[in-house]
Order: structure tokens, then C-alpha cells, then sequence
């Protein structure tokens, strides 16, 4: 089963990276883009088959490892 995790910092926690971004796009002439924000895409391969059990076991990951929680915020897609 695949899951997904998306990562991105909470809402109101200074993104130095998403405003590097913001300011590089600007001065390669992309006007219009504000408010850049930028995060990570884990994907996982699990032996897991019920969705469920999955999701609980992505969860723990995310609470140990993969995500800070103090400061980010993380989403969890399960699928086939």
C-alpha cells in the first residue's frame, strides 16, 4: 500500500526558503507570486493492507520522525 505524507511549516512560523523563492521568482520577471510557501513530499511503500491500520502507522511516523510538529503541520494520503 502507498502512502503519502505532506509536510508543510504551520501557519504563521517564518518560511525563510518559500521567501528565497518568492524574491528569485520576482527577479526572474514572474510577477504576481506572494506568499510562497514550500514543504516536503514524502511517499512510503508499506507491507500494509488495511487502509486504516496504514494511515495509524504513517501517523506514528510522522509524530516520531518525519514531521517537527512544534512547527509543521503534516497530511497523510493512503492509496494503492
Amino acid at each position: 500500500m502507498k502512502a503519502t505524507v505532506r509536510i508543510m511549516l504551520k501557519t504563521g512560523v517564518l518560511d525563510p526558503q518559500g521567501k528565497a523563492i518568492e524574491h528569485a521568482l520576482a527577479a526572474l520577471g514572474f510577477s504576481g507570486a506572494g506568499e510562497v510557501r514550500q514543504g516536503k513530499l514524502i511517499t512510503l511503500e508499506l507491507d500494509e493492507t488495511d487502509p486504516d491500520r496504514a494511515r495509524e502507522k504513517v501517523r506514528e511516523m510522522c509524530e516520531k520522525l518525519l514531521a517537527n510538529t512544534v512547527i509543521e503541520d503534516y497530511e497523510i494520503g493512503i492509496g494503492e
